[in-house]
């Protein structure tokens, strides 16, 4: 048992709105959603201005706009959010090598295995916890430095206590737990301030008249096992006691990458499905690059009209991250599924995943056969048309809060786009709330750009 509360759980708060607020200073202070935009989307993150109204992760974006129509909707920027967790995560390690991420917002620190372990192990438990205060309101200050992002810290003899610490801290705040004040802390709790107690199994507590942390711990572990089963009522009796011995595990590895998106309209045209793969398996290859890691099992997921789900794999003979490869694998899969009546939702992800890439000769097959068919089809003669028709070239498109830069106006950000135009406002992290100006959607001096650092000279 550690007599001092050494470890720390970090978790930033409302990260990815945090970000976008940061990013964008006509919008601090105000409310923001980040999710998927669609009529099926759901809601990523919501700033604190948000939550005020209502609006929580997991909430379908639809319900999101009724409660709080005044909000800036925005789609996510997977790279944004990245860079800022690895300066944080990176801040994290300068105080101890056992880190373990459950997110890119949320890391378990163990205290005692870094540079302040002499002095912890040999301090007496009240000097030892406010030495770890200190250390903790000196890794708060520096990720605002760093980062102008705030976050909540809970510190505790044990991840259990120092995770619930935490939800106590919110937003920007930090709570220390003493060790052998377990018990008090917990008790008046409701059940499910406990990790892995959900609504299904608060009702299942609430019939047995189990209503509060202390009552579970005085029903005892039979009971518990009688109304939850024996693996996990073992588990609710422990957590409801205080106790937990699990070690902090730094870098916890991922076991897959994958993306997905739901459609406002089922897909039913089988051409159409197979380009939206194309398109995820694009951005689940970024993923693994920005990674640095390869994978050897493709896996193609498919929710139907009727919200059966399917997944279907194909295990390579070595790990890639060939974009060739794993797109023509997951079409492959694709043609397994009967997409009759409609798809909601496709999926495409990479697993048994690997730190090396392996000479990729599936993708230079695939690059081999792709050449034949070309060649092939150029061979064939060209059927006589009455009238050659040049097709239009697609039109691109914005989405809410895209990073994005102008030849002449500089770098900002997308507003809003529709009917042939797309609204900009120009700033970035270190201006006044900048000017707004509208183009065709098509102009040539607009492009796509990369995220600013929330701090000049950090990166």
């Amino acid at each position: 048992m550690r007599t001092v509360p050494s470890i720390i759980h970090l978790d930033m708060d409302a990260f990815f709105a945090a970000v976008e607020q940061a990013s964008k200073p006509s919008l601090r202070g105000k409310p923001v959603v980040v999710g998927g935009l669609g009529g099926r989307g759901v809601v990523s993150t919501a700033s604190y201005e948000a939550r005020r109204f209502g609006v929580h992760s997991a909430m379908p974006m639809a319900q999101a706009r009724r409660l709080c129509p005044n909000a800036a909707f925005l789609t996510g920027r997977f790279e944004a959010y990245r860079r800022n967790s690895e300066i944080v995560m990176a801040l994290l390690r300068e105080r101890s090598p056992l880190v373990e991420p459950l997110s890119l917002d949320e890391a378990f620190v163990d205290l005692e295995a870094g540079p302040y372990g002499p002095a912890l192990r040999d301090a007496g438990p009240g000097e030892g916890a406010q030495l770890v205060l200190a250390v903790a309101e000196d890794l708060r200050a520096d990720i605002v430095e760093h980062t102008g992002l705030t976050a909540s810290v809970g510190a505790a003899g044990s991840k259990l206590m120092a995770k619930i610490a935490s939800e106590q801290a919110k937003p920007d705040g930090l709570v220390l737990v003493g060790v052998g004040t377990e018990r008090d802390v917990l008790s008046p709790m409701p059940v499910r301030a406990l990790p892995g107690i959900g609504p299904a199994t608060e009702q299942a507590l609430r019939r047995a008249g189990l209503t509060t942390v202390a009552d579970l711990a005085a029903a005892g572990p039979e009971e518990l096992v009688q109304l939850l089963g024996r693996a996990h009522g073992a588990g609710v009796h422990a957590m409801a006691l205080g106790l937990d011995d699990r070690p902090v595990v730094p870098d916890r590895d991922a076991k897959s990458v994958s993306v997905e998106d739901t459609f406002e309209v089922d897909l039913a045209d089988r051409d159409r499905i197979l380009r939206e793969i194309d398109h995820l398996a694009a951005r689940c290859v970024r993923r693994l690059h920005a990674t640095g890691r390869s994978g050897r099992t493709v896996v193609l997921k498919v929710r139907r009209f009727d919200f059966s789900t399917l997944t279907r794999s194909e295990t390579l003979r070595g790990p890639t991250d060939d974009e060739e490869v794993i797109a023509s694998t997951a079409r492959r899969l694709a043609l397994q599924v009967d997409v009759t009546g409609g798809v909601r939702l496709l999926g495409v992800g990479v697993s048994q995943l690997a730190d090396f890439t392996q000479e990729d000769l599936f993708a230079q097959l695939e690059r081999a056969e792709r050449a034949e068919r070309e060649e092939r089809e150029e061979s064939e003669p060209e059927p006589v048309a009455a009238e050659a028709v040049e097709e239009p070239p697609a039109a691109r498109r914005w989405w809410p809060g895209q990073d994005v830069t102008h030849a002449e106006l500089g770098p900002g950000w997308v507003q809003g786009s529709g009917v042939g135009r797309v609204t900009v406002r120009f700033e970035t992290p270190d201006s006044p709330p900048g000017r707004v100006r509208t183009f065709a959607i098509d102009d040539p001096e607009l492009e796509p750009s990369g995220p600013l650092a929330l701090r000049p000279g950090v990166e």
